[in-house]
């Protein structure tokens, strides 16, 4: 069997020496693929993202299972900044400001060629090294094309995509060119399993493909939905060791004694919906003054695709907000924002601990593995305020409280209905939230899309 996704689980670091330093990275194809077994004969084919990467190819180093394509630097900043993130990511996540954009022009198209050139880079590197009939598993909107140029390539393997995103509705898909919106569909449809995070993303890309392909677009390629878990095996124990024992001491200082925590963990991601969360906590403490200085808002805003400009600005108004909100109703003794924004993993599970509240409010989002972490490590148990358009609302909504991400006043009020549930209620809607969030963890949600998939016939 064969994994196909940009990033792989290493990367490569290049010292001032020229020495390499390797690092493995985690999450559910790792898990997974450590879980089948060195029997099953795995390959996980990615892509070289720096310099440590492309050194490591150029020298030859690497590890055994991984092969890492260095695709022309020009080519992936192309296909990956230009189209993947700067185009299908803000459609997926409805994310344009339609009055002025998106312009398809021909900066738009000579940026496409690369997203085709790196697609087939994918494509033939695992149509070269797949076995008869292998299985083959390709992730997300980076790769959408590999699946059809894999098909043509190797008619005997069973090919699998997994979208981590969400889907576009059918008005807002075709927004792209005709042309390249039926290449995308066209692209997925070369699987013989097209996969989603929830039943919504799922009817979103059928819908796409009737209103752009014809009725019997999905005749040869079957639709699957598999709800990614958190791992609460890893989390509970991980978020006990000292380290985040550490962080937990200098958290309860800055939250200040006896005060509730409102907890958000996020990358400055556009459709994380930081700000407005920021917006609906400012609101709770203007039109309920009775949390002032009895509740304190840890948020971790971690960056993101800095080398995007409009990302850079996002974070620049995140951090703007929260000075905002402590300089207007901030205390010698309280700081209403604990503001955070370099990654650190121990602390962001020092902070799931003690949250008495989380606050996950994405505009749109795949999933959201947040919502779903956070119940599962929280001490005494946390209530959630949840976005109705977060992938993991499919799962949990019954037990959250649910928000329009939009409406900053009815979130303000919703944090205070989470505030002022009681411990015992908490704790018992935490305990259900958890139960639902791990139903399906890391490993047997890859094991189980490798089983649909070989069971193709």
């Amino acid at each position: 069997m064969l994994v196909a996704s940009n990033r792989g689980p290493v990367t490569y670091s290049l010292a001032d020496d020229g020495t390499l330093t390797s690092r493995r990275g985690g999450g559910g194809l790792v898990s997974g693929l450590s879980a089948i077994g060195a029997e099953a004969d795995a390959l996980w084919v990615c892509s070289a993202l720096g310099p440590g990467d492309r050194e490591a190819v150029r020298r030859g180093v690497g590890e055994e299972g991984v092969l890492m394509l260095a695709i022309d630097e020009t080519v992936h900043s192309d296909a990956y900044n230009g189209i993947a993130n700067s185009v299908l990511w803000f459609v997926h996540h409805m994310l344009y400001q339609t009055p002025l954009e998106p312009v398809f022009d021909a900066e738009f198209r000579r940026q496409w060629a690369s997203y085709e050139s790196y697609n087939r880079s994918f494509a033939e590197a695992l149509a070269d090294r797949a076995a008869e009939g292998a299985a083959v598993l390709v992730q997300d909107y980076h790769l959408a094309l590999v699946p059809g140029m894999l098909r043509e390539l190797r008619p005997d393997l069973r090919i699998g995509h997994f979208s981590h995103t969400p889907w576009a509705p059918v008005d807002y898909f075709r927004m792209l060119p005709d042309d390249i919106a039926a290449r995308l569909l066209r692209g997925l449809l070369g699987a013989d399993r097209a996969c989603f995070l929830t039943h919504r993303w799922a009817g979103a890309f059928a819908d796409c493909c009737r209103a752009v392909l014809g009725e019997d677009a999905l005749a040869t390629t079957r639709i699957g939905v598999h709800g990614l878990g958190a791992d609460a095996g890893f989390l509970r124990e991980r978020a006990h060791r000292p380290d985040v024992e550490e962080r937990m001491a200098a958290l309860r200082a800055q939250i200040g004694p006896g005060r509730r925590a409102i907890v958000r963990v996020d990358r400055t991601e556009l459709s994380k919906n930081i700000v407005r969360g920021l917006h609906a906590y400012r609101a709770l403490l203007a039109t309920r003054p009775q949390w002032r200085e009895r509740v304190t808002h840890v948020a971790f805003a971690y960056p993101s695709r800095q080398d995007l400009a409009v990302y850079r600005d996002y974070t620049a108004e995140v951090q703007r907000v929260a000075d905002a909100i402590n300089e207007e109703y901030g205390t010698p003794g309280w700081t209403p924002v604990v503001l955070h924004v370099k990654d650190d993993f121990a602390r962001s599970l020092a902070a799931y601990r003690l949250a008495d509240v989380a606050l996950v409010n994405p505009i749109r989002d795949g999933m959201n593995l947040v919502a779903k972490e956070v119940p599962v490590v929280s001490d005494a148990g946390c209530a959630l305020v949840l976005s109705r358009e977060a992938g993991a609302h499919e799962e949990l909504g019954e037990d959250a409280i649910t928000v329009n991400p939009y409406d900053v006043i009815a979130t303000a009020e919703a944090l205070h209905t989470a505030l002022t549930l009681s411990p015992e209620d908490r704790l018992a809607t935490s305990r259900r939230l958890a139960e639902r969030a791990t139903a399906l963890p890391p490993t047997r949600w890859f094991l189980d899309q490798l089983e649909a998939l070989t069971a193709v016939g």
